[in-house]
């Protein structure tokens, strides 16, 4: 067989370990594997390398892609899914493996769906917002990096006397801001799932000072909103008609200050989240989704995505993991409020 794969979207920690698992099954059943440059960007323009051994060699350690990636969408250029089929044939591929978040694997679904492309997806978001797995791997890393980043700011917050919001991923769901808030002690957390009410922050803050604790900090998702539907987001859309995110935090932290009378610092940790090298976690599961990739391939069961569900990866149609996004359960933001007081 001759096997392709892609990574499209936002990098992440461990696409290099699903893309070293799933070349090096392949090389051990004497099957060709071919890295397609930058996401579907690659595959409409035929730009491709051959991975391996040598290709594969010492990258399980390292952050973000060894093929590069991008936010092409086939379906937003003239005749692209039909171009993309196209290329397909003439590379000569047996399968595809499209590794990527809601966007990647969505148009993996409608070219399975439309085109009969045997493709298989392999989950990876570090805003773990795809339904139908528990965990999507490149999460694991970006809540721990998120906790230390907290951890650290608490000891300046302390140091001031200060309020420190602090702005993590997380476009339409908070498990990020949920995760490492947390972990990371954060005395109120903000996400898209719940309208922030601002008056209920500034309380919060106020009677922690009244016990004498004289710094918060205040942990917010990129995509949460204001009860108030103030906007702090660009008007410019990508090919999947997402905005770019960012400026919550400075705006919710100028409104405190304003509110309470108290200094107040935003801090945005962007792309630091989702850059450097992942986590044991997200290695060990990046590995097991590739494996278990190239096994859907042997058994010719396409128009499918891995999964982690419990403690077992299992598989699931790309259609149902791309129908919905899974949002924080609330049960478990719920626990979170426990120190909203």
């Amino acid at each position: 067989m001759k096997i392709g794969i892609l990574t499209g979207g936002g990098d992440c920690p461990g696409l290099n370990a699903v893309i070293r698992a799933v070349t090096r099954k392949a090389i051990n059943n004497n099957d060709t594997v071919l890295g397609i440059r930058y996401g579907w960007k690659g595959l409409l323009e035929s730009n491709f390398i051959k991975l391996d051994l040598d290709s594969i060699s010492g990258i399980l350690p390292r952050g973000g892609t060894i093929l590069g990636t991008s936010r092409t969408n086939p379906y937003k250029k003239e005749n692209g899914p039909a171009i993309a089929k196209e290329n397909f044939n003439k590379l000569g591929l047996s399968a595809l493996v499209a590794i990527g978040g809601e966007d990647t694997l969505g148009v993996a679904s409608k070219l399975y769906k439309d085109y009969k492309l045997p493709i298989v997806g392999v989950p990876k978001t570090i805003d773990n917002d795809l339904s139908a797995t528990d965990f999507t791997f490149g999460f694991d890393t970006a809540v721990n990096i998120a906790t230390e980043c907290i951890d650290r700011l608490h000891t300046t917050a302390e140091s001031h006397n200060r309020v420190i919001v602090v702005e993590v991923m997380g476009r339409h769901a908070g498990w990020i801001a949920t995760y490492a808030g947390i972990a990371g002690g954060a005395d109120f957390i903000l996400i898209p799932e719940v309208p922030i009410d601002v008056d209920e922050v500034c309380e919060a803050i106020k009677r922690r000072r009244e016990r004498n604790k004289l710094f918060s900090i205040i942990v917010v998702a990129e995509g949460a909103v204001f009860k108030d539907k103030l906007s702090t987001k660009e008007e410019k859309l990508d090919e999947f008609g997402h905005v770019r995110l960012g400026g919550i935090g400075e705006a919710l932290a100028k409104i405190i200050e304003e509110k309470t009378g108290f200094e107040t610092r935003s801090v945005v940790l962007g792309h630091i989240q989702r850059g450097g090298s992942p986590t044991a976690f997200d290695r060990v599961l990046g590995t097991r989704f590739g494996i278990k990739a190239y096994d859907l391939i042997k058994e010719k069961k396409f128009g499918r995505m891995v999964s982690l569900r419990g403690q077992d990866i299992v598989d699931v149609s790309l259609e149902e993991a791309t129908r919905e996004l899974k949002t924080v359960d609330l049960n478990l933001y719920e626990s979170a409020k426990t120190f909203f007081k």
